[in-house]
């Protein structure tokens, strides 16, 4: 009964107003440029937000299966009134429908409060996620010099028409994606040339001459 998790909903409360606008401060060099993004589309086609979405998924996999087990078991109970209208007593019968209708509400207060709690787990990862990305869009936007980046993806977006020309989401989607395989990428481990920060095993001292034996006379004595 719970949906599974195939994209997140993103909120315009997520962010700080209903159509994202980020205004550049590009100076005297602005020419007004505007570009678009579907910021909802472009979090949830990044590798972290399909990531988020798969982990999401398997969190809420038993919850899943638990109400469709309560589901197939009113299925069963309506399908033997069903089939007891003519063999069943009548009180067998109101019995039986009162169960049903008891075992409905109970599910439906049980997918309400899952459905709450998915959504708020959603909200959760997209606070993290949503802050990376309009880092991304402000340092885009600043390159390339855009003065108003709007968020088209909200329905109550101002925006009747934008050309396709101008839409950044894929370019949002690419940045961000190489920015957090940077940011989580180990450091290449770098081998010391010959010679450089490092010196050769300094050579053991001779030994020293033997002393002949104190009772030992020169030659010719």
């Amino acid at each position: 009964m719970i949906p599974k998790v195939r994209s997140f909903n993103v909120k315009s409360t997520f962010f700080v107003c209903p159509a994202l606008i980020l205004a550049a401060a590009i100076g005297a060099q602005a020419q007004n440029k505007v570009a678009v993004i579907n910021i909802q589309g472009a979090i949830v086609s990044t590798k972290d937000g399909q990531k988020a979405a798969s982990e999401l998924n398997a969190k809420t996999a038993p919850k899943k299966k638990e109400l469709d087990q309560k589901q197939s078991d009113i299925n069963a109970m309506q399908d033997q009134l069903n089939k007891g209208q003519n063999t069943l007593s009548e009180t067998a019968k109101n019995d039986l429908y009162k169960n049903i209708e008891q075992k409905k509400k109970t599910l439906q207060r049980d997918v309400e409060d899952a459905q709450a709690d998915l959504e708020q787990e959603q909200q959760k990862v997209l606070q993290g996620l949503g802050q990376k990305m309009l880092a991304v869009i402000q340092r885009y936007a600043l390159d390339n010099g855009y003065v108003m980046v709007v968020d088209v993806s909200n329905p109550q977006t101002p925006v009747l028409y934008a050309s396709p020309a101008i839409d950044i989401t894929k370019d949002i989607i690419e940045l961000y994606d190489k920015s957090t395989a940077a940011l989580t990428s180990p450091a290449p481990k770098t081998s010391a040339a010959p010679g450089a920060g490092s010196s050769a095993p300094s050579p053991k001292p001779a030994a020293p001459a033997a002393k002949p034996p104190a009772s030992a006379k020169p030659p010719g004595q």
